[in-house]
C-alpha cells in the first residue's frame, strides 16, 4: 500500500505526516508512506485544502490533520 501525505511544508503536514507514519507501524507489514511538497503534484490530485492524505493514488482525505486510529482505520477500508 503506497500512502502520501501531500502539503508544502506546514506544521499541521508534518503532523499527518507523523501521524501516518506511527499508523503503518501500528498497522503492520510493508507499506511505502511518502511526502508530497511539490504544488504540481498536489493540484493533479485536485486537492484545494492541506494537509490531504492519499492511498493508493485515491485522496481519502483533505484539509484536516487525522488521528493515528483514523488512518490506520482508512488503511483497513482500502485493502
Amino acid at each position: 500500500m503506497k500512502l502520501e501525505v501531500l502539503g508544502t511544508g506546514c506544521a499541521k503536514c508534518k503532523t499527518l505526516e507523523q501521524v501516518t507514519k506511527e499508523a503503518v507501524a501500528k498497522f503492520g507489514g510493508f507499506h511505502e508512506v511518502k511526502k508530497v511538497e511539490d504544488l504540481t503534484e498536489i493540484m493533479a490530485y485536485g486537492v484545494m485544502s492541506t494537509p490531504a492524505l492519499v492511498i493508493d493514488a485515491k485522496v481519502v482525505s483533505s484539509g484536516k490533520v487525522l488521528s493515528v486510529d483514523d488512518v490506520v482505520a482508512l488503511m483497513q477500508e482500502n485493502i
